[in-house]
């Protein structure tokens, strides 16, 4: 079972206060793909005047947190999830308006099977970086876990 999807995009920006602080707004959300875009603003811009790594980063993360919190936000007694490493490439200057589309690379009834298990899942989640005309600018993959929970007795 996963989250209530219209949960997810209602509660994602009031659980993680940066997604408001960089204005970014929700897509498409499915247990596949999460897309969130965030409009150009002068205020994180970069040298160039394009939007800063950073502000493309936090961009990134949150929609694989978003889809992460999709497919596992239901279970958040029994694991945390945690992103445990990120790699991003700067493939070509954005300018204006950018969109992150993540993927979910693993499904996540595989992934519940095996916190199920007693194991602590590792999955990647993939990223593309677009501008409004669809030009990819960046690509990121983040890997994530889910802790377990400790269970007080």
């Amino acid at each position: 079972m996963a989250m209530d999807l219209d949960a997810v995009k209602v509660g994602f920006p009031q659980a993680v206060p940066m997604v408001s602080t960089l204005s970014l707004e929700f897509g498409d959300l499915d247990l596949q793909h999460a897309q969130m875009s965030m409009p150009d603003q002068k205020a994180y811009h970069n040298h160039v005047g394009g939007p800063h790594a950073g502000a493309m980063f936090t961009l990134a993360e949150s929609a694989s947190g978003a889809l992460v919190l999709a497919n596992f936000g239901d279970r958040l007694e029994d694991a945390t999830p945690l992103a445990v490493e990120a790699t991003i490439r700067y493939l070509k200057l954005a300018m204006g308006p950018v969109t992150a589309t993540a993927r979910m690379m693993r499904s996540g009834e595989e992934i519940l099977a095996e916190l199920d298990s007693g194991g602590r899942p590792e999955f990647l989640v993939e990223i593309d970086l677009a501008t409004a005309d669809g030009t990819v600018t960046g690509q990121m993959t983040i890997v994530w876990t889910l802790k377990p929970n400790k269970r007080s007795n």
